[in-house]
Parts: C-alpha cells; sequence; structure tokens
C-alpha cells in the first residue's frame, strides 16, 4: 500500500454515474482529508470532505493545473457521449480534453493519476473465454468511444515513457450499471422518449437473442471501489473490471421470463441504422458493432493486486438497474436527474 493517509484527491465528471460513487466512497474514506469534485455544472449533492469546482475539459482556456495544485491523484472520469452524430465534438471532451487533464497533472506534479479506459479500448476479442489485460487495445474504429479509449490509451503510452515520476493505472471496467444511473442511461442510448415502464416481464413475451451479444455488466459502486483501492495502492498499468456471469440473451429471458428468439445480426444492425439515422436513437450502429465484438475480460490482476472483489453479481446488477429504468430514477446531480417517459 502507497502512503496517501491526509490525502487529498481530485475527480474529474465527478457528476455521473461512476463519478457520483467514486467521489462517495472517497468521501467516507478515512485515508482521505478532501475531495473535489470537477463538472460542468455543479450539483446540489455536497458529500463530506467535498468541494466542487465548475470545468468544462472541452474549454482550451480551463485552468486545470490550478485544480491539481497540491492533489495526491487525479481521477480521471470525465467522458462525453453525445452527440453520436456530431464526433468531433465528443473528440473535443474526451480527447483533447483527456489531454489537457495528462498534462495539466504533470505540470502540478500530481504523483498519481488514475484513468477510465473501457473494455471499448480492446480490439475484437473471443465471447467464450476470458482475455487479460495484454490483449490489444485498438478499439473497433468505426465506433467513436471505442476510437476515442483506444487512441487515449497510446497517449497514456507516451505519458509514461515521458514522466516515470506518475502511477498511472487504466481502468478497464465492463459495462456499468446502478439504479441512480437508469434516467441517464436512458436518455443516453435509448433517447429520452424512451418509456422506461415498457422494460416489464409482462410486456415482453420475447427477447432478440442476437450473434455476438454476450458482454460483461458491473454495479458502478463496485467499480468505484476499484478506483478507491488504485489511489490508495502502489500498483500500475491496466486492470479488467467484470462481475459474473455474462449477460447474454439467455440469462435476460430467465429475467424477463421471455423466450430468446433468433435475430441475425444484420437485421439488429439495420433497424438500429434506420432509427438512429432520423435520430429516434440515439446510440448509433456502429457502436452496436462494436459490442458484438468486445471480448469477455479476465480480472484476476484487479482481484490478486487490488485485493478488489465485486459485491454484486451482474445479475443482480442488472436486475437493480432495470427497477430504477422502469421508476426513472435517478440523483441530485444534473446528468443522473431522473425524469419518467411514457
Amino acid at each position: 500500500m502507497s502512503s496517501t493517509a491526509g490525502s487529498r484527491i481530485v475527480v474529474t465528471g465527478a457528476t455521473g454515474n461512476v463519478g457520483t460513487s467514486v467521489v462517495r466512497l472517497l468521501s467516507e474514506d478515512p485515508q482521505v482529508e478532501s475531495v473535489r469534485g470537477l463538472a460542468r455544472r455543479l450539483p446540489d449533492w455536497s458529500p463530506p470532505k467535498t468541494e466542487w469546482s465548475s470545468v468544462d475539459l472541452a474549454d482550451d482556456e480551463a485552468d486545470l493545473a490550478t485544480e491539481f495544485e497540491g492533489a495526491s491523484a487525479v481521477v480521471h472520469l470525465a467522458w462525453a457521449f453525445q452527440p453520436t452524430h456530431d464526433p468531433v465534438r465528443t473528440w473535443q471532451t474526451n480527447v483533447l480534453g483527456s489531454l489537457r487533464v495528462f498534462e495539466a497533472a504533470a505540470a502540478a506534479g500530481v504523483p498519481v493519476l488514475v484513468h477510465a479506459s473501457s473494455v471499448g479500448a480492446y480490439s475484437p476479442g473471443p465471447k467464450d473465454r476470458a482475455v487479460d489485460e495484454s490483449w490489444p487495445t485498438h478499439g473497433w474504429p468505426d465506433a467513436a468511444y471505442c476510437r476515442e479509449k483506444a487512441y487515449l490509451e497510446r497517449v497514456l503510452d507516451a505519458f509514461e515513457r515521458e514522466h516515470p515520476e506518475v502511477r498511472v493505472v487504466r481502468m478497464r471496467p465492463a459495462f456499468l450499471f446502478k439504479r441512480e444511473a437508469a434516467s441517464e442511461q436512458r436518455r443516453i442510448f435509448g433517447g429520452r422518449f424512451l418509456p422506461g415502464p415498457l422494460a416489464r416481464p409482462e410486456l415482453l413475451p420475447f427477447l432478440p437473442d442476437i450473434p455476438g451479444l454476450r458482454v460483461q455488466a458491473l454495479h458502478t459502486d463496485d467499480a468505484a471501489e476499484a478506483y478507491r483501492l488504485a489511489v490508495h495502492t502502489d500498483v500500475r498499468g491496466a486492470f479488467n473490471l467484470a462481475a459474473d456471469p455474462p449477460v447474454d440473451a439467455e440469462l435476460l429471458g430467465e429475467m424477463f421470463g421471455a423466450r430468446p428468439v433468433r435475430l441475425p445480426r444484420t437485421a439488429a444492425r439495420s433497424a438500429i441504422a434506420a432509427a438512429w439515422g432520423v435520430r429516434l436513437l440515439p446510440a448509433s450502429p456502429h457502436l452496436f458493432d462494436a459490442v458484438l465484438r468486445l471480448p469477455l475480460m479476465d480480472c484476476t490482476r484487479a482481484r490478486t493486486e487490488l485485493g478488489w472483489e465485486p459485491e454484486r453479481t451482474a445479475t443482480e446488477t442488472v436486475e437493480e438497474f432495470l427497477q430504477g429504468f422502469r421508476q426513472g430514477a435517478g440523483a441530485d446531480t444534473v446528468p443522473l436527474r431522473g425524469r419518467k417517459v411514457g
């Protein structure tokens, strides 16, 4: 374990799905003296030992080095999923904004940088076995999300060579869910007009079983605990984060009491592309292509080197999320604010 008693931790993207969980855990951590949350819009939520700053990473005038001054660690979580029709805008926030974070952390002499990478950074891989952190991280080039996550992996390769004094940790979590993020994720991926009450077992007599649609999930609070451990533990490099079992049509069919029905990839993609093309669906067909190709991840390194273990199974996580989805659940920050539709 590294010496982080009395530490000051700065968290970017502190009001989103992962950020709220990370800030809460750090604010409850006796080893942490204070937490500074950076977000575009300041929340009403005010956990102990936490102060807020309004910062837009897309603004090249933002004085991040001042925000990071005296920090024991920077946990970089900020990310924009929208607008999927304008990848230049997401590139400005996600890639150029991340470069500003990395450069400012080095300039401020921050000794620890924990970066939110993703399973989406991985190159296409197997669905019948798990891969470790050595699997290539070239992403799926047609999807902006994967392209940006993979690009930042290369940026951090160079950053680590240029700044060996900074301990860099890259978290590669699976799909992250919690009840409070249900409304946000409905808006991001399904659109603001998708009624949450539709996700009821009695309204889903069958579920589409699409070849390749087998992914991993993790409760956001469990991911946040891994981030907290990474701040305090003297480790470097990448860590896969996921819970068992993998989520596929068979598992969802059991949860909904619905029968999986085989649906060709081309049919599913055509429907998604049509809805995305007329802006009825925010999630792009390019991201759908990537999801079908994501590998399953082996999380042995996180368990052995971080001492991390998820408290919830993937099944419990998805069930909690679906309950929040139906109820329009949210939290007291702008990104997570709950909204019911339908």
